[in-house]
């Protein structure tokens, strides 16, 4: 038997065999058998796997096919004696890995964040005496006090229950704290049900308690969700699945060509081609293959899509969306499924009191003037506020259980004071809450009479009820009255409305004891719930058309989760919703043939949760997995974008992508158009980038098929892929977003970068640059072969500048696109202009190989070649729209 087939099946076995399993009694263990069990099991508390050193990150980013060609193409410009070119590749390659390694550095800390929710001390019974220890020396059999306000040390058994509650949220995502009991449970239920165990990391609330410790460390609840967590694998985004593909391809391609190249100049100067200076000559061969591969590798990529993505952080954090990790920017643009916890991002987390029942029939919701109440109205909202323990704080926050916290919110919207009855009846004596009984009672006195105010689970008090106030006169419970109210508690269940049923009696002295909770005269029920948020309703509907299927994942019952998300849209006809347990009955197979149907998972577990993301990962699909709990944080890790609450746990901030500060649904629509033209941007950028780096690689091979000069000197290939088309790079970035973003499918993640029309226009537009710089360099050549070198540097350098125009879409002329609505691409072709203009002052002039002759005449030609070059390149994306149609 496993470790977790035994912690699940704790809370099933009886006490006295939980007893004799863990060598325990009912005096705790002794100090000779803690010590022999800490040597067999260890310490109470997580191990963590082994981590990366940042030396091994550093070194495992050399590792890409690009980086590995340029690292290649730097050692052969040292050799050559091109020391600035080689320094320079070196100093970029050195700056992305640091980068690279600084981000994953960032991005851990999950177990560190599920450590500190340890409790640092726990009160045990050992050697028949009450002590308190270090928690993380409990071993299983040790017999565990708790009381209001303590850390659950360890998963256990329990033993002894006083009106003990305890917050399980972490657990099971739910905000209302669970009743605990000593009983028995015989079935296989979730966590959320298991009311006879207590789980390590969470907090009693009200109460006491006792327990057997059944599991510690990694053995516990907690323990395998860190676990879960360490073998949760977070997947490559679409970008990076396009760009490491697209990378090994390039890199291939380009040694090949580079080999291709080199082997025809060799052989043009074995067959006799040379100048007379064989080694000049083959140095300029092999400097021939390096300005191809320099050419080719766009060295400033990663560097852009980075300062890209971080521009798309800003936009997305004034929508409530903060990103931790850069790639879930992108990312999220392209997701296909958003599976969300219910409590807090699509409700409220607010039990809200939205009916009541009184025995006259009379329902809805109560007018906001006390003044013309009936007599039943006014003792109904008596009895809620005054056996209530719940209050506002002076900071004005809520105290107490949320249920209790309902139900002032609700005297105070009805325009009815909480306080203003308090304070005109105070709580003489009281009968606390307890989960045996289901009931709480406090004693006031009201118009000189004791009355005894009870509130309690509707059949509990059906049951204890003999009487009723009906239209102010105290009247007989007779059957049919009974009748209508179990038939009203049933249609509120029905809807997922939690009731509770109000009730009084009149007492003759102020030393009231549990029986006199009998012979109750009943008022009525309110019914309450946690309502959905008023923009959700309108999120669910702009994920659809955008083609993202919302799904909803809860700790809660299948009803309440089935009836919310038929309200806000999520569940339809012929949808369906599984529990967490008739999920793990289903085999993979089964799963995937009902996989599209169901939109809500009830009562699930991390594993579950982990399952699910899993599924839809294998079926294609780009998933985002919303949470707050501890439980969620490993399906958070595994799914393409983690997005935890910003009130949630630090364990599932650590574990996420991204974080949204408002908790709202609503936020991560708004955040997915973002992405979506993050991405959009990033394309536009490399399709730039690319498009550039062909014309030149055309233009190198031209002339070498022309047995002409080299074009372009590493130096000048370099100084254009770094410093010059950096800027209009990231000023595409901030391009706007089209007016139909949210109406089309998500991105295919298998599609590559190059897919929706991208590859021809970076092929249409690389020609085009290819022309207009063969051409100038052949103009130049009837000067002189460092004429022709100087045009064609400068030609490409400007077409390249000018090309940021039509780059902007692929489907619109710059001016339909609006020719300032991104004045941060205008600002960045002057500059880039700046830029250039730099290279002909005397003494740069040597070192980008322009000869002094080169002046004004042959700028204007240069710069006329480029503005028809980009002049072109409309014209044609308007030929290729007109042929699409």
């Amino acid at each position: 038997m496993t470790d977790k087939q035994e912690q699940k099946s704790a809370y099933r076995q009886s006490l006295s065999t939980l007893l004799k399993e863990t060598e325990s009694s009912e005096k705790g263990l002794s100090s000779a058998q803690v010590k022999l069990k800490l040597e067999e099991d260890g310490f109470n508390q997580l191990e963590e796997a082994k981590k990366k050193s940042s030396l091994q990150l550093f070194f495992e980013t050399f590792k890409d096919a690009m980086v590995i060609v340029l690292l290649i193409v730097a050692v052969v410009q040292m050799v050559m004696g091109s020391y600035v070119e080689s320094l320079v590749i070196f100093a970029v390659l050195l700056l992305n890995s640091v980068v690279s390694v600084v981000q994953t550095k960032k991005a851990e800390g999950s177990l560190e964040a599920l450590k500190s929710l340890s409790a640092p001390d726990a009160r045990v019974l050992r050697d028949g005496q009450e002590q308190t220890v270090a928690a993380k020396e409990l071993v299983t059999g040790d017999l565990v006090l708790l009381e209001a306000g303590d850390y659950v040390p360890a998963d256990g058994r329990l033993l002894e229950t006083g009106a003990l509650k305890i917050d399980e949220g972490m657990l099971t995502g739910e905000s209302v704290p669970v009743e605990k009991e000593v009983r028995e449970i015989q079935s296989n239920v979730p966590i959320g049900d298991r009311i006879n165990m207590v789980h390590s990391g969470t907090i009693v609330t009200y109460g006491r308690g006792k327990f057997l410790v059944t599991a510690t460390g990694g053995r516990t609840e907690i323990g395998q969700v860190a676990g879960l967590l360490q073998s949760a694998v977070e997947p490559k985004t679409p970008l990076q699945k396009g760009l490491d593909g697209f990378s090994k391809k390039l890199s291939l391609a380009i040694l090949g060509l580079s080999l291709v190249i080199l082997g025809i100049q060799l052989a043009r100067l074995f067959l006799g081609n040379s100048s007379g200076n064989m080694t000049e000559d083959i140095v300029q061969a092999f400097m021939f293959a390096v300005a191809v591969a320099v050419a080719a590798i766009p060295e400033a990529l990663q560097s852009i899509v980075t300062i890209v993505l971080s521009i798309g952080t800003k936009t997305m954090a004034r929508k409530n969306a903060i990103i931790r990790k850069l790639p879930a920017v992108e990312t999220l643009g392209s997701a296909s499924i958003i599976c969300t916890d219910k409590t807090g991002t699509l409700t409220q987390n607010k039990m809200t009191v939205v009916d009541y029942y009184l025995v006259n029939g009379q329902t809805g919701t109560f007018n906001s003037m006390p003044d013309s109440w009936s007599e039943d109205e006014k003792r109904l909202m008596e009895i809620s506020v005054l056996a209530n323990d719940s209050v506002y704080a002076e900071d004005g926050s809520k105290l107490g259980d949320p249920t209790e916290t309902a139900l002032i919110d609700f005297s105070e919207l009805s325009n009815q004071p909480y306080q203003e009855i308090r304070e005109n009846y105070p709580r003489m004596a009281e009968l606390p809450f307890d989960s045996d009984r289901k009931l709480m009672s406090t004693l006031h006195t009201i118009d000189g009479e004791l009355l005894l105010m009870t509130k309690g689970g509707p059949d509990i008090v059906f049951a204890r009820s003999s009487q009723v106030l009906l239209n102010g006169k105290v009247v007989p419970l007779t059957a049919e009255m009974k009748q209508q109210l179990q038939q009203q508690n049933e249609q509120f269940s029905q809807r997922a409305l939690r009731v509770l049923a109000f009730a009084y009696k009149p007492v003759k002295n102020e030393a009231i004891t549990l029986s006199d909770e009998n012979d109750l005269i009943l008022v009525g029920l309110l019914a309450m719930i946690d309502p959905p948020r008023k923009e959700v309703f309108q999120a669910v509907k702009d994920a659809k058309s955008a083609g993202i299927k919302t799904i909803m994942i809860t700790g809660d019952h299948k009803t309440t989760a089935v009836a919310i998300a038929q309200d806000i849209g999520i569940f339809s006809e012929g949808d369906r919703a599984l529990t967490g347990a008739e999920l793990d009955d289903l085999s993979e197979q089964e799963l995937i043939a009902i996989l599209s149907s169901v939109t809500v998972y009830a009562r699930v577990s991390p594993e579950n949760k982990i399952r699910i993301v899993q599924a839809w990962q294998q079926q294609g699909h780009i998933s985002a997995m919303t949470g707050d709990g501890v439980n969620d944080a490993p399906a958070l890790k595994q799914a393409d974008i983690g997005i935890a609450m910003g009130t949630g746990t630090d364990v599932a901030k650590d574990a996420s992508a991204m974080i949204l500060t408002d908790d709202n649904f609503a936020s991560i629509v708004s955040a997915v158009e973002v992405g979506r033209n993050v991405f959009d941007n990033i394309k536009k950028a490399i399709a730039y980038l690319f498009a550039g780096n062909l014309g030149a690689i055309i233009a190198i091979i031209f002339a070498l098929i022309a047995n002409w000069v080299n074009p372009f000197t590493a130096l000048q290939l370099l100084f254009i892929n770094l410093v010059n088309d950096s800027l209009p790079a990231i000023a595409l970035g901030m391009e706007k977003a089209e007016p139909t973003i949210m109406n089309r499918q998500p991105v295919n993640p298998n599609a590559g970068i190059f897919a929706g029309g991208t590859l021809i226009s970076v092929a249409y537009r690389g020609i085009i640059i290819a022309c207009g710089v063969i051409t100038a360099q052949w103009l130049g050549m009837q000067y002189s072969p460092e004429m022709g070198v100087a045009m064609a540097f400068s030609t490409l350098i400007l077409s390249r500048t000018l090309q940021t125009l039509p780059a902007r879409s692929n489907t619109q002329t710059a001016f339909q696109a609006g020719l300032f609505s991104n004045k941060m691409v205008l600002l960045a072709i002057v500059v880039c202009g700046g830029l250039y203009s730099l290279t002909l002052l005397p003494g740069l002039r040597e070192i980008f190989a322009i000869p002094a002759y080169f002046g004004f005449n042959q700028i204007m030609i240069c710069l006329g070649l480029a503005i028809g070059a980009v002049v072109l390149m409309e014209i044609t994306k308007l030929i290729l729209k007109a042929i699409q149609k």
